[in-house]
């Protein structure tokens, strides 16, 4: 059983390895649902940590339906994280009717399999309709692995559907449950879809004194400033998905 750290920072990735994490999804902006991280970012994490990492590729929060000038930008974000080595990128292109964008994801794919990377569609997937035939386009477009709920909020909600794709598909594609995964839950969530692999962003709150000041915040959590990876956490996690074997 691998566990896969959603990470949004270096210190993450840092935490996450520390943890006894092998590898990681680079992001920043995880209370946006994770954008495209810094080149800076990358590089460092490529330079100091052992981990595989695959670097988020999303230009902004919210849906998937991209202008040209987004995918413009996407295209060139992608192509420089890869020349610096990246084991993979997670992407996610659909139309306005929620449907894959064939066109776009097939140019995303032959980009990254030119680099002998992994190509992963994210839970763009969980946006699309007809879950099962959206996920054999990918599979007929050379996508390696889908990052999924189940279209539902969280992993274990959707676990009939993963069931699902992981027994159908499982030997075509690789399946990787990802929201609300964590040392809890995994070996249930194990059990019930079959897959061997788990996204978890074992999220821990911090704060910082200077985010508010007399007449102004700049905080995005109620009792909290910012989010980042938990290093007991991912300990927990790893130890859990150990014994799973």
């Amino acid at each position: 059983m691998k566990v896969e750290i959603c990470c949004g920072s270096y210190e993450d990735c840092l935490r996450a390895e520390r943890g006894g994490a092998k590898r990681v999804e680079l992001n920043s902006a995880l209370f946006l649902g994770g954008l495209t991280p810094s080149i800076a970012t990358v590089k460092k994490v490529l330079d100091h940590t052992s981990l595989e990492v695959i670097a988020m590729v999303r230009p902004r929060g919210a849906g998937f339906c991209y202008l040209n000038s987004e995918v413009e930008v996407m295209m060139q974000d992608a192509e420089e994280m890869l020349s610096l080595g990246v084991d993979g990128l997670a992407f996610g292109f659909l139309n306005a009717d929620c449907t894959v964008d064939v066109e776009k994801t097939k140019e995303m794919v032959d980009l990254i399999h030119r680099y002998g990377k992994t190509a992963v569609f994210h839970r763009a997937i969980d946006c699309a309709v007809d879950y099962e035939a959206s996920v054999c386009t990918l599979i007929e477009l050379g996508v390696d692995r889908i990052l999924t709920s189940g279209q539902k909020e969280k992993a274990m909600d959707g676990a009939d559907a993963i069931a699902l794709i992981q027994k159908k598909y499982g030997d075509r594609l690789e399946v990787l449950p990802g929201s609300g995964v964590n040392a809890g839950n995994l070996k249930e969530l194990f059990e019930k879809t079959g897959v061997s692999q788990a996204h978890s962003s074992c999220r821990h709150w911090e704060n910082d004194p200077t985010t508010t000041g007399a007449g102004v915040t700049y905080s995005y959590h109620e009792a909290y400033d910012y989010d980042c990876v938990s290093q007991d956490l991912v300990s927990k996690l790893v130890a859990e998905a150990e014994k799973i074997g």
